[in-house]
């Protein structure tokens, strides 16, 4: 049964119990209607208390749902029913309440949560906004700007937060059940609380500043819609009686709910909870992976080793000396500080990771690891020797892994004394941030070090996607053959800032020249002198990124590459890369025609899904969702289009 009750004495027990997150579906919803009509209908009740069975509390609605009709009870409903109980509810909160749960607990009279529990709208994240009366009653319980925040940003806050600005009445220390009870006894002898879709609009603490705010998210909006109507209802929460401020919120989430943007987010949101899910290890039980050993301590490596012990394990860095070693250190050092600072992690937490981290110029330090990853300059023959050197220190049972973005992974393991325990594990930088992580996978790979290799992303809470061995993998692969094209357009009439203006209005983050300058042009240089002697000949090749570096034009780092550089980082139009471009394609005998956003960016789509069709046509990638994954997460396409597949699949359809 999804939803059951019973009586502790003079308190009614709700408890729903519908897993894995207790999704509020139509079950639930149904279930939560029957409980309200036998509490209010048994005079020994004095009080409910609703709880949740499992590792949550309701964490959102059925996603399921929302490609097909609704079907009642709806709700907002169910949560007026709620709202207007003649006794009081306390809504026990553990885990997480999200979205719809969230929206359950407000129409609660009264709220409690475990210390560790995180409260949520994050609606936006799917195209939405809540539908359940949270844009109207969240600014009715705490200052509309902390609402704000949290309806169009999506992030969940912490218990204590929570607490600190009225979202909740007390915290639980001991056993939140038993509190809750014991404050659900409190209250039944106290005078309802005036139900919160009842009281006044909200009134920000600083009103100027709340809507500058709003202005602001608007803008960086852009085409995005669900930030917009999240905005566009706190507004209407703030000025119009809650009555037809939940009719307007319901109307704006049911319009969305079918619009392509929210589509595009649902698959999103599936095929990244579906990259794990791979057959081939179903049955197999990864290695443990508790000791982690980290080759070089540069930006990538020290990003590693930040990630694996911000996720609980020991780690071993080792450099080529004991300077190198020391500056490993500081990074990683660095990176820690930070997330002690930002509040990510606790003094507590710090302390342990800094007893479980050091730094060695010693191979031998890494006898006892269990996953070691080298992460040492992209050069084969530097990676051969690393992994050769791993070969005769480490324990038979340890997986190897390299982080190569582009190198042959089974020569790699060849090189090996037992290749079968080699594997890709491509990060991006910066590894402690960036959420994906390519599982690359050679020829011959042992299945339990794949399901090693997974479980790893898993507890570093990172996205893993399988990949083939190919030059570049997917990620690098695909972004290969849209940088060709961007050097293209250079060529054919288009300047860095035009292509990168129109990139970042289709909703990337930045431009495909701003991001090279912001990585160091040095890396593609080497790549495409590795990549000459093999080059087509009769391939398109544009030499204005070797100029560049050839000059020492290295991008940021340098203060020019394809833009110039201030003293504080802020780059502007080069023109001296202007007149390098201008001369190219004269000298190449080019008429340069300028091309407008919406045919640079109908190239770059063209290329991006052609190449990732050849991709999955060559078993590279194991579905065209793993690839939308790859670019989300790695180049920044905007979720909310969907991925260059999901994009091509549906203006096919």
């Amino acid at each position: 049964m999804s939803v059951s009750w019973s009586n502790r004495g003079a308190v009614a027990l709700v408890r729903v119990d519908n897993p894995p997150v207790n999704a509020v579906g139509q079950v639930v919803r149904d279930g939560l209607l029957k409980a309200l009509d036998a509490t209010e209908a048994d005079d020994a009740v004095q009080a409910v208390v609703l709880a949740c069975a499992g590792r949550t509390f309701i964490a959102g609605a059925d996603i399921r749902e929302f490609d097909k009709p609704l079907v009642p009870p709806m709700l907002p409903d169910v949560l007026v029913r709620l709202e207007t109980a003649r006794k009081p509810w306390v809504a026990a909160i553990h885990g997480t309440a999200l979205g719809g749960g969230l929206e359950t607990a407000l129409a609660c009279s009264h709220r409690i949560a475990a210390r560790d529990a995180r409260m949520g709208l994050p609606e936006v994240t799917l195209g939405l906004i809540p539908g359940g009366g949270g844009t109207v009653r969240l600014p009715r319980l705490v200052d509309p700007a902390f609402a704000l925040k949290m309806i169009t940003g999506g992030k969940p806050v912490g218990a204590e937060q929570a607490l600190a600005v009225g979202l909740i009445d007390a915290l639980s220390d001991r056993d939140l059940l038993d509190d809750a009870i014991a404050l659900a006894l409190r209250v039944a002898a106290q005078p309802r609380p005036v139900p919160l879709a009842q009281r006044a609009p909200g009134v920000a603490a600083d009103a100027d500043a709340l809507e500058a705010e709003m202005q602001r998210i608007d803008r960086k909006a852009g085409e995005q819609q669900a930030p917009k109507a999240a905005v566009s209802a706190l507004r209407r929460a703030l000025t119009l009686p809650a009555a037809e401020a939940l009719m307007a919120e319901r109307e704006a989430f049911l319009h969305l709910r079918t619009a392509p943007q929210a589509k595009a987010l649902r698959h999103v949101f599936f095929a990244e909870r579906n990259t794990a899910r791979i057959e081939r290890i179903k049955d197999r039980t990864p290695r443990p992976f508790r000791a982690v050993g980290v080759i070089g301590g540069g930006t990538m490596g020290a990003g590693i080793a930040a990630s694996s012990l911000l996720a609980g394990l020991a780690v071993q860095m080792v450099e080529r000396d004991d300077a190198a070693a020391e500056a490993g250190r500081a990074r990683v050092l660095a990176i820690l500080q930070g997330s002690l600072s930002r509040g990510l992690i606790d003094a507590e937490g710090h302390a342990l990771m800094l007893e479980r981290f050091d730094a060695d110029s010693d191979y031998g330090a890494l006898a006892n690891a269990d996953l070691v990853i080298e992460a040492v300059f992209e050069d084969m023959a530097v990676k051969l020797d690393v992994l050769t050197r791993l070969d005769a220190v480490v324990q038979p049972g340890a997986v190897l892994a390299t982080n190569t973005s582009y190198l042959d992974v089974n020569a790699l393991a060849a090189a090996t004394r037992n290749p079968t325990r080699v594997i890709g594990l491509h990060f991006f930088s910066p590894a402690h941030i960036m959420k994906l992580l390519e599982i690359v996978v050679p020829d011959g790979l042992g299945d339990d070090v794949l399901a090693t290799a997974v479980a790893f992303a898993r507890k570093l809470r990172k996205i893993p996607v399988l990949a083939g061995v190919c030059d570049g993998f997917i990620a690098n692969r695909i972004m290969s053959a849209y940088r060709r094209e961007g050097d293209y357009m250079l060529e054919d009439g288009a300047m860095p800032w035009d292509v990168d203006a129109a990139m970042k209005d289709f909703g990337f983050p930045m431009g495909l020249f701003q991001m090279q300058d912001l990585a160091g042009l040095g890396i593609g240089w080497a790549m495409r002198k590795r990549q000459a002697a093999t080059r087509d000949p009769a391939q398109r090749y544009v030499e204005i990124g070797d100029r560049l570096c050839e000059a020492g034009h290295f991008g940021r780092k340098t203060g020019r590459g394809y833009y110039v550089y201030d003293a504080q980082g802020k780059g502007s139009p080069s023109p001296e890369t202007e007149a390098l471009i201008l001369s190219e394609s004269a000298r190449r005998g080019i008429a340069r025609v300028p091309l407008s956003q919406d045919e640079i960016m109908a190239r770059i789509l063209s290329v991006m899904q052609a190449e990732a069709q050849r991709i999955l046509d060559e078993g590279i990638a194991r579905c065209a969702e793993d690839i939308d994954v790859v670019m989300i997460n790695a180049f920044g396409f905007p979720r909310w289009r969907g991925g260059p597949m999901f994009m091509a699949q549906h203006s096919a359809g």
